[in-house]
């Protein structure tokens, strides 16, 4: 049996012209649940659009819902990683902070700051500063924005 033909365009005329109230009542009628308290008049009509969208012409394929409700196919697992920033042993960093100049000499197995031994950067940014640091961004290797891309 073909489902009843709907104006879309009309009735997404007709959705916009209702109170905030309303809306959620199509909310309720449309998902057959009470939309979150906190969405907003935008997010209430979209959602609302879809599932008349979704009744006029189909939802997603069988295939497609597996896709996104399988936990192996995550999109961490299409992320590239982070190109890793290497520095070659014998580099010397110098930071200026607060008023003191601070120059660290970089060996194959770790880091050196006045005369001792540190696994990382990051351990002695921490030191510097006494606050978590990452120590590339410390010491100006990589953007803030470059640390946390994937």
């Amino acid at each position: 049996m073909k489902p009843a033909s709907i104006d879309i365009a009309a009735e997404i005329a007709r959705l916009e012209g209702l109170s905030n109230f309303e809306l959620r009542g199509e909310w309720r009628r449309f998902h057959g649940m009470q939309p979150p308290k906190s969405l907003s008049r935008d997010l209430l009509l979209r959602g609302i659009t879809y599932k008349i969208q979704e009744r006029a012409f189909g939802g997603l394929s069988k295939s497609l819902l597996l896709k996104l409700t399988n936990t192996d196919t995550s999109s961490a697992q299409y992320r590239s990683p982070a190109p890793r920033t290497v520095i070659k042993p014998g580099t010397r960093l110098v930071r200026e902070w607060n008023g003191e100049t601070h120059t660290v000499l970089v060996h194959a197995d770790g880091v050196e700051w006045r005369g001792q031994r540190y696994r990382s950067l990051s351990v002695v940014a921490r030191e510097i500063t006494g606050a978590h640091w990452s120590g590339l961004r410390f010491f100006g290797l990589t953007s803030k924005k470059a640390v946390g891309d994937g």
